[in-house]
């Protein structure tokens, strides 16, 4: 209960700091209602009327705000919310009937929220109550091709590190590169690659080049601690590419790699070699420059 409260302070500050007092008054009138009455149809209101109090304005969270939330929930990173689900997330965290009526009325919300209110419901997974009776809810959720609700749940999210077995985290992983998201924001990606991943990549990879299509360079970084005789041609491909994003993340992958013959190929690019040892190549920044070049 002590997180919650703390949550429950930390998202009173943030707000108090963006949002006018009119807003601030709604807001602290409806949780008062929702926090006596427990009705799930007082809650589902507030958490529909929140958008026309609240906008969609990015949080931008202060040096010395960003310290707070991983602080009280291993991995929480609110800095890409933007304020109306902060607020809505906060109404959830009011909401406090019985186990089985929060659960019963929270998947309802699920079910109908429009595509901002299932934003603001995916983001706020680690801080529920119940976070693993949400599992099946989440996995479901990656299904979806509305990239905000995707992202919610894939990106900057704790909860799919620590919940998700390794079929579905591979699953979500995967469909992050087919839909090109930023996949240097999954948390946990790094400690959760494993063998299968790699395999899946390199199949993927294969098909868009068999359909003459490019491949996000981020998706190398999976295969970085399985590399071996098979995935190594892959790599002699993507490394000698003329896409200079694609090179460097191939030159990465083999300087990441423990794999001795991949570190033959770092032989024939020393500069992009010095580069990654001045930390002016690394798989954010390549993560970054792919998306500003989609753009």
């Amino acid at each position: 209960m002590q997180t919650q409260t703390d949550l429950l302070a930390f998202f009173e500050g943030i707000l108090a700091s963006r949002a006018d007092s009119k807003s601030l008054d709604w807001l602290s009138f409806q949780t008062e209602k929702i926090k006596s009455e427990a009705s799930p149809t007082k809650f589902f209101l507030a958490f529909s009327q929140a958008s026309r109090f609240f906008k969609k304005d990015g949080l931008n969270l202060s040096e010395t705000e960003k310290k707070t939330p991983g602080s009280l929930v291993s991995g929480f990173d609110p800095n890409h919310w933007d304020v109306l689900q902060t607020a809505r997330t906060y109404l959830l965290l009011k909401f406090g009937p019985g186990k089985e009526a929060w659960l019963k009325a929270v998947n309802q919300l699920f079910e109908t929220g429009d595509l901002h209110e299932q934003q603001a419901l995916y983001s706020a997974l680690p801080l529920m109550p119940y976070p693993e009776e949400m599992l099946s809810r989440a996995i479901e959720g990656c299904r979806t091709n509305m990239t905000l609700v995707f992202d919610a749940i894939a990106l900057t999210n704790p909860y799919p590190k620590e919940r998700f077995p390794e079929a579905n985290w591979n699953q979500m992983v995967l469909k992050s590169i087919f839909m090109q998201r930023p996949i240097y924001r999954i948390l946990g990606l790094d400690e959760r690659r494993n063998q299968a991943l790699a395999e899946i990549a390199s199949d993927f990879a294969h098909e868009r080049w068999a359909a003459g299509r490019p491949v996000m360079p981020e998706l190398w970084r999976l295969v970085v601690p399985f590399l071996n005789d098979k995935l190594l041609e892959d790599l002699k491909k993507v490394v000698f590419s003329e896409d200079q994003l694609e090179s460097e993340a191939g030159v990465l992958a083999a300087y990441q790699s423990d794999f001795a013959p991949a570190k033959d190929l770092l032989k024939s690019f020393p500069e992009t070699v010095s580069a990654i040892e001045y930390g002016e190549i690394s798989w954010e920044k390549i993560g970054k420059d792919f998306q500003e070049k989609r753009a």
